[in-house]
């Protein structure tokens, strides 16, 4: 496969083993229907598109057309299953740099588009699909709420490409008012702040992190431990509870824990 194209589309296109892609969408959003463990599956993702109509999602940001488009797609997969016995899996391939910074985007709604996206994958998860993240690359800021942040579980590539944050480190510097080595300094001693996986996942919000030997030109054995851990995951979502409880039982959730149980106490 080409070295131009991005982690997102290129795990899309192996994990759908090829498969024909959904038509009439923007371009910026590839669906791809599959198998998995011989059961039917919807692979998406954002990826790049030079030519995208909004300059400022050229590069596989979430933006106007990317948040309808996924809200579209999502919604019409609940509804064709909607009298299925088992309802297919949805498979989110994340790798998004960011949501779409813009003039024209903060004009016409994309909070709006977004909250259509995430609001999409946590009723396709209500209804019993079992969605899955598999965060290939970054899952950053409000493009990861957008697309894959609302799955059952969420699966990451260890690996120091992929990260997971609400901004990236120079916005988060300026921000701060530091300079970027003072704030990966900072960050290296404050879990939520810091950028690298192993600390994220200290967080209890990833459901497993991959060794992958090479993520930009996956082995056989790469492809195939993602398969497994997908179908794993699949597995437990179908048997598991539908919300996202689970989540706080990391090992640096117990504060967000200890918060909730006191608001359930004095509501």
């Amino acid at each position: 496969m080409s070295q131009d194209i991005s982690r997102g589309e290129r795990w899309l296109s192996l994990l759908s083993d090829g498969g024909e892609r959904l038509s009439g969408l923007c371009p910026s959003v590839q669906v791809a229907d599959g198998r998995l463990g011989g059961q039917p599956a919807r692979f998406i993702a954002v990826v790049p598109d030079a030519d995208n109509h909004y300059p400022r999602a050229a590069h596989g940001e979430v933006g106007l057309l990317e948040g309808w488009t996924l809200a579209k797609v999502i919604s019409e997969t609940v509804a064709a299953d909607a009298a299925a016995a088992e309802k297919r899996a949805i498979i989110a391939v994340i790798d998004v740099p960011s949501q779409a910074y813009g003039r024209r985007e903060e004009a016409f709604g994309i909070h709006q588009a977004l909250a259509a996206a995430a609001g999409a994958y946590a009723n396709a998860r209500m209804a019993g699909h079992p969605v899955i993240g598999l965060i290939v690359g970054k899952a950053m800021s409000g493009a990861f709420l957008a697309h894959g942040y609302q799955a059952n579980q969420l699966i990451a590539f260890n690996d120091r490409q992929v990260m997971i944050h609400a901004m990236g480190k120079a916005s988060a510097a300026r921000i701060t008012l530091r300079s970027v080595e003072a704030l990966e300094k900072l960050a290296a001693t404050v879990p939520p702040m810091a950028y690298d996986i192993g600390n994220y996942q200290t967080l209890g919000l990833l459901d497993a992190l991959l060794d992958i030997s090479h993520p930009d030109r996956p082995t056989s054995a790469d492809r195939q431990l993602v398969i497994d851990t997908l179908m794993a995951a699949v597995t437990q979502a179908r048997a598991g509870d539908r919300s996202l409880r689970h989540r706080l039982r990391g090992a640096n959730r117990q504060s967000s824990a200890l918060v909730r149980e006191r608001m359930r106490a004095d509501w």
